[in-house]
C-alpha cells in the first residue's frame, strides 16, 4: 500500500522559514519524480514544485522560484520543500504528490499517481 505523509507545517510568522516533509512507503521512491501543491479552500490546487527521480532537474512555479527548495533523499523515501520569506499568501494545505518517471529526468506534465494527506502552513501577518 502506497503512503505518502507530510509533516513540518504550522504557524510562521511573515518573512519566517519552514521545511515541511514528505515520507514516502510502499513504492520504489527512486523511480518516481516527486511534486509539491497547494490548496486554499475553494480555489484549485496549485502546483508549487517538481523534482526528478535522482534530485538532478527541479522545476518551479512562477510564484515561489526564488523562495521555496524541493530536494529529496532517496535513502530515507523522503522529498522537502524547504520555504523562505514567507507571506500570508502562502497560508494552504500543502500536498507532496508522485509520479511514475523511471530513470527518466522529467519534471513537467507529470501524470500524478499518488497524493498525501497534506499539512497545513499558516503564515501570519
Amino acid at each position: 500500500q502506497v503512503q505518502l505523509v507530510e509533516s513540518g507545517g504550522g504557524l510562521v510568522q511573515a518573512g519566517g522559514s519552514l521545511r515541511v516533509s514528505c515520507a514516502a512507503s510502499g513504492l520504489p521512491f527512486s523511480r518516481y519524480a516527486m511534486g509539491w501543491f497547494r490548496q486554499v479552500p475553494g480555489k484549485e490546487r496549485e502546483f508549487l514544485a517538481t523534482i526528478s527521480w535522482n534530485g538532478g532537474s527541479t522545476y518551479y512555479a512562477d510564484s515561489v522560484k526564488g523562495r521555496f527548495t524541493i530536494s529529496r533523499d532517496n535513502a530515507k523515501n523522503t522529498v522537502y520543500l524547504q520555504m523562505n520569506s514567507l507571506k500570508p499568501e502562502d497560508t494552504a494545505v500543502y500536498y507532496c504528490a508522485a509520479a511514475w518517471t523511471g530513470a527518466r529526468a522529467v519534471v513537467n506534465g507529470l501524470p500524478w499517481n499518488y497524493w498525501g494527506q497534506g499539512t497545513q502552513v499558516t503564515v501570519s501577518s
